[in-house]
Order: C-alpha cells, then sequence, then structure tokens
C-alpha cells in the first residue's frame, strides 16, 4: 500500500532569509525528498503549504489507508534528513499497521517524531 509523504512547502528555520533567500526551507527539503523518493516503492510525494508546525519546521506527514499516521519535524533541510524520511516512509509502506520497529528506523529520523495518529475508522459507525 501506499505510504503519502505530505510535505510542507512554507516552513521557514530561523535563518532561513540569510542562507537562501527567495526558496523556504520547505521548498528546500521537499525538493531533497521529491529526489530521494523517486523509483521508491510504495512511496509517494505531495507538498502542502503550512501543516501548523512552525516551531518545529522542517515538517513532514507520513500516512497511508488504515495504517498509523505520523507527523515528524525540526529538521534541516539537507540530503541525509531527506533520505531518512523517505527511508522510513518506504518501511511505512511495508508495514500491516504502520508502525516500524525502532530498531529498524533511519538514524536521521530518531528524535524528529512530533505525533502519532490512528487511523480512520473504516466507517462512520
Amino acid at each position: 500500500m501506499t505510504t503519502w509523504i505530505t510535505i510542507c512547502d512554507t516552513c521557514k528555520r530561523d535563518d532561513w532569509e540569510a542562507r537562501s533567500p527567495g526558496e523556504t526551507d520547505g521548498e528546500t527539503f521537499a525538493a531533497l525528498i521529491e529526489s530521494a523518493a523517486e523509483g521508491v516503492e510504495g512511496v509517494r510525494t505531495r507538498r502542502h503549504s503550512c501543516l501548523m508546525g512552525c516551531a518545529r519546521g522542517c515538517n513532514v506527514a507520513l500516512q497511508s489507508k488504515g495504517k498509523l499516521a505520523y507527523t515528524v519535524g525540526e529538521f534541516k533541510p539537507s540530503p541525509e534528513a531527506a533520505e531518512a524520511v523517505v527511508g522510513y516512509a518506504a518501511l511505512h509502506a511495508q508495514s500491516e499497521t504502520g508502525q516500524v520497529p525502532y530498531r529498524q528506523w533511519p538514524q536521521a529520523i530518531k528524535g524528529h517524531f512530533v505525533s502519532r495518529h490512528p487511523p480512520l475508522p473504516d466507517s462512520d459507525d
């Protein structure tokens, strides 16, 4: 089943303007994640303006129908962080419940989990 990586493209870390004027940290991170996710089975990406985690930028949501969903944040927009997000998303896609054993987590994603959300019910009952 596909795991979606939703990347906040409006995230800005404190010194973003000095580092890359005209492009937000979120845009930079989105491009890195999109590149890292190319050809990875079971993983797709999309951008969204503002995940409302401004104090923890750069933010990403990992979601799949019927599985636990996660929000991760406080990343520097780096290739290593992007690879870790995509690596975790691939493991999430392979997991029946969305839960991934800690020992399998990419090192660069550890310490970046903000929240975990249960899957939505299958019906309105």
